[in-house]
């Protein structure tokens, strides 16, 4: 070996190791036992992976456990067996203190009934997750104002939740979703419960803040028209994920 090419091997930097994806479910599986005392098989071996700045749209029927994969995602349920990874870390060896840090700090989620606390603001239910969070009253309020202003409505920050319309309360609610800037969203049937106008106006939103932020995305939902904007599409059915073809 040469000199020249010595010194080139040895200045070579170490390779960086690349980055965990946010979100990762290997194997997973989930049953329950049933009124009868049978076993109810939901989720059978489902594996997933989404990137940051992805979004993926999971169909099915209802009843198929799509709620259910939502809910192991996001770390408000347990597996029977398999693993859920968030930012590379597993989530299923974390206390109860842990999982709640998971789904204040690197997981958001929206819901298709907004559950926004009625007795409070628009702009004070967007401040209590990063109240929650650690935030200072100051740093939140600034946040809160920023991310209703993101979602356009920086008019209403005074508004109770009864004085908003259907598509503003849901807005509210996937800027308190964004309040400590997570990794992943979650979604679950946002717009089923808004006009066509109202749901298309989030849909775009949704999708806009996905690209600002880079957010790892997943979407159940029933609406082809927003399934169909997302970068896969994943059907649950007999318990697997299986990846559906566009038109």
């Amino acid at each position: 070996m040469s000199e020249a090419v010595a010194r080139t091997v040895v200045a070579r930097p170490p390779a960086q190791p690349c980055p965990a994806p946010p979100l990762t479910a290997l194997r997973l599986h989930k049953r329950y036992r049933g009124g009868d005392g049978s076993e109810v098989r939901v989720l059978e071996g489902v594996d997933l992976r989404v990137e940051s700045g992805e979004a993926v749209a999971i169909t099915g029927a209802s009843g198929a456990g799509k709620s259910t994969l939502l809910h192991l995602l996001g770390a408000l349920d347990l597996p029977t067996s398999g693993t859920v990874l968030v930012d590379g870390r597993p989530i299923s060896d974390l206390d109860e203190q842990g999982l709640a840090r998971v789904r204040n700090r690197r997981v958001g989620f929206v819901f298709q009934f907004h559950h926004l606390l009625r007795e409070f603001t628009a702009l004070e239910n967007v401040l209590i997750p990063a109240l929650i969070g650690g935030a200072s009253m100051e740093q939140a309020e600034e946040r809160g104002r920023r991310l209703l202003g993101a979602v356009q409505l920086e008019h209403r920050l005074t508004h109770k939740p009864w004085q908003l319309s259907g598509g503003e309360q849901q807005r509210v609610a996937v800027a308190r979703a964004l309040a400590n800037d997570p990794l992943v969203l979650l979604a679950d049937e946002p717009s089923g419960n808004l006009d066509r106008h109202a749901s298309e106006h989030l849909h775009d939103l949704l999708f806009e803040l996905r690209r600002e932020k880079q957010l790892a995305m997943v979407i159940v939902t029933h609406n082809v028209q927003l399934a169909q904007r997302a970068d896969r599409i994943l059907h649950l059915e007999d318990g697997r994920l299986h990846p559906r073809a566009r038109g």
